[in-house]
Order: structure tokens, then sequence, then C-alpha cells
């Protein structure tokens, strides 16, 4: 019999299922939050248990301080994802969500602690790739919000909002300084596949971006592209959630419980 984890911030938006077989554990992108996945269960197996990660500084956790840094990220979510990890389970991360979903893998591993059957990524160029792009993250309010605008994932009304977005700025500026002083270091490829998806109109990540995840895995590698730009995840929603249905189904196939 599987315990149901008790509350935790982190994970307070999760659809607990005593019957599920699995649990997908998503990471959003720079300036989102656990609400991004918030339609996710309904178009999944039940067999699979939503977990959207809420990082601090956003929605519900708004008064929380938001991090800077992917190093103490990592550590926190760590610690707060160990009484979760008591039932077989996958990553899913977008842009940002993808590096952390990536390095928490990996810090599981090191701590010797159980860690994904799947590592997937979106939207997000391979980790030990270089970042060609210039910093943004201490630009004046108003070149920083331009630069926003021209990833085209916040909405203009949002964006055109003075207060909503005095709100949001803060944690807008701290997620890209995650992603912007983020240093990669060498370690050996994980051990669970990686599928890597990309938007064909993604003027920020290339196709070869995505491929050279390939190296991160010494399981098999799969690259899924979709018609949309950089929040793909968005204007394809239903054909993402087909593919990570179809990636999860031989999860679902191998785990079983008592």
């Amino acid at each position: 019999m599987t315990l149901t984890p008790s509350f935790s911030p982190w994970f307070q938006f999760a659809k607990p299922n005593p019957l599920a077989r699995l649990r997908l554990f998503c990471f959003s992108y720079a300036g989102g939050s656990a609400s991004a996945f918030r339609l996710w269960g309904g178009h999944l197996s039940p067999q699979i248990e939503l977990y959207p990660v809420q990082l601090p500084g956003r929605e519900s956790r708004l008064r929380e301080a938001p991090f800077t840094q992917l190093p103490p990220l990592i550590q926190s979510l760590s610690q707060a994802i160990r009484p979760h990890l008591n039932k077989p389970f996958a990553f899913f991360g977008h842009s940002m969500g993808g590096l952390v979903g990536f390095e928490l893998a990996r810090e599981l591993r090191r701590q010797h602690l159980a860690t994904p059957l799947h590592l997937m990524v979106s939207a997000r160029r391979a980790p030990q790739l270089p970042d060609s792009d210039r910093p943004i993250h201490s630009l004046p309010d108003a070149e920083f919000l331009e630069e926003i605008r021209n990833l085209k994932g916040t909405p203009e009304e949002v964006l055109d909002n003075n207060d909503l977005m005095q709100v949001m700025l803060p944690v807008l500026r701290a997620d890209f300084a995650v992603c912007e002083t983020y240093v990669y270091t060498h370690e050996e490829p994980l051990s669970c596949p990686i599928t890597a998806f990309g938007g064909w109109q993604d003027d920020e990540i290339s196709k070869d971006e995505l491929v050279a995840w390939r190296e991160q895995t010494r399981a098999f590698f799969m690259l899924r592209m979709f018609e949309g730009g950089h929040f793909f995840l968005h204007s394809e929603r239903d054909l993402l959630l087909q593919s990570i249905a179809q990636g999860l189904l031989p999860l679902l196939r191998m785990t079983s419980f008592a």
C-alpha cells in the first residue's frame, strides 16, 4: 500500500491518486508557475499522478523570495521532493524547467536516492552547450520587459498592466538569473531515457541544440518537434500531451505494485 505524502508548498497542486502507478513532476518556464500544468491531468492516463512543482516567489508562494541561482534551488528542491519519491516517477520541464529537471535528476543520483525513469525536456538547449545570448536579468526595466515581450510567452495585456508587472518582475529577473548564471559541470550521463521537445519556429532554441541532449543519457534518446515558437507547450498542448503520454506508456507497463 502506497502512503500519500504530507502537504508541501512545493507540490500543493498535486493530484494524489493512490491507484496511480507513476508520478509525473512538472517544472515550469521562467516566470511561470504550477498553474501552467493545471489542465494536464485530464489529458493523461488515470494511472499517472500529476505533480506540478511550485517554486517560491509566485502564486501561493508569492511572499517567499525566489531563487536567483540554480545550486541552492536544486538543494532545497531535492530535500522537498524526498518524501514524494515513494512511487516510480518521471520529470517534464519546459525551458528553465528542463534545466531544473536535469540538475535535480543529477542531484538525486549524487544523494543515492531514486531517480526519474524518464526525463522530458522541452524548449531548452542541452546543458553542456554555451548560451550565446546576452544576459538580460540585470537590464533596466524597460529593456528587460522588451526582451520578455520578444519571447512571446507573456500576454500583451499582462505586459501592459503596470501593477501586475511590478509583482512579476522580481520573479522574472530571478528566474533569468538562475538560467544565465548556470555553470555546467561534467558528470556521467544519466541512466534514464531523455526525450527532447522543440518548436520549429522557436527563435531561441534550435533543433541541433535539442539533439545535443543525446549526450546526457546512456539510454535511448528521442526528439519530437512541433509547430510553434518557444511556448508551443500552450499552442500545441494537445499534441505535446499525446507525445508525453506515449513516452510514459512503457513505464506504466513495467511498473506494478503489490
